[in-house]
C-alpha cells in the first residue's frame, strides 16, 4: 500500500488555504490559464507531509508506525506559522504551494530524525531536499506554469496563521479517479 508519514492541519488552516486557491484561481483565468491547466489540492486532503514512503508491504506497517511513534514521543508539540506562496519549477512552475515561516526548524528537525531512523531500517533517504509546504496546486503545462509562478511573486508576504503540531500520522493512501483517499494507519502523541 502507498503510504506517507504528516503533520494534520486544521480546520482553519484548511479554510485560509481554500480562500487563497479561489483568488489565486481567479487571477489565473483573468491570465488565460485554463481549468485543465491545473490540478486544484482539495484542502481537506492537504497535510504537511514529512515523508513519502511509496509503497509498502503489509508486513513493515507495524515497523513503520513503532518509528514514528517513538520519534513523536521524543518531541514536544509546537506551533508553525503557515505563510509565503511559492513555487517548484523554476520559471515555469510545476507546483504552487505555501510555507513554512517560524516552527519550521522543529519541522526539518522532526523530519530528519525521521528520514535517518527510517534509513537505518533500510527505507531509502529523499534524494531531494526537504521544503516544509502545503501543495496548493499541481500545474500541467509550462505555459500556465510562467503565469502561476509570476502571480505567486503578489503572495510572498502572505500569511495564512498558524497550526499547531502535537502529533504525527501515518497514512495510507488509495488513489481513485476522482482523487486520492487518506486512511490514517496511526496517530502519534507528541508530549
Amino acid at each position: 500500500m502507498r503510504c506517507f508519514i504528516a503533520i494534520d492541519i486544521d480546520q482553519n488552516t484548511r479554510a485560509a488555504l481554500r480562500s487563497l486557491q479561489s483568488t489565486i484561481s481567479e487571477r489565473a483565468n483573468k491570465a488565460g490559464v485554463k481549468k485543465s491547466d491545473v490540478k486544484w489540492v482539495q484542502p481537506e486532503a492537504t497535510h504537511l507531509t514529512l515523508k513519502f514512503l511509496g509503497e509498502v508491504e503489509d508486513n513493515k506497517i507495524a515497523e513503520v508506525c513503532d518509528i514514528v511513534k517513538e520519534i513523536a514521543a521524543n518531541h514536544e508539540s509546537f506551533e508553525i506559522a503557515i505563510e509565503s506562496v511559492g513555487c517548484f519549477g523554476g520559471r515555469s512552475a510545476r507546483v504552487l504551494w505555501v510555507g513554512t515561516g517560524e516552527g519550521k526548524e522543529h519541522v526539518h528537525r522532526l523530519q530528519m530524525e525521521l528520514e535517518e531512523r527510517l534509513l537505518s531500517v533500510g527505507w531509502p533517504k529523499e534524494s531531494r531536499e526537504f521544503s516544509a509546504h502545503l501543495t496548493l496546486c499541481r500545474i500541467r503545462n509550462s505555459k500556465a506554469g510562467l503565469k502561476l509562478a509570476q502571480i505567486s511573486e503578489d503572495y510572498k508576504n502572505f500569511k495564512i496563521g498558524s497550526i499547531f503540531a502535537d502529533s504525527i500520522s501515518v497514512y495510507q493512501s488509495q488513489l481513485k479517479p476522482s482523487g486520492p483517499v487518506y486512511i490514517v494507519l496511526g496517530n502519534y502523541k507528541m508530549s
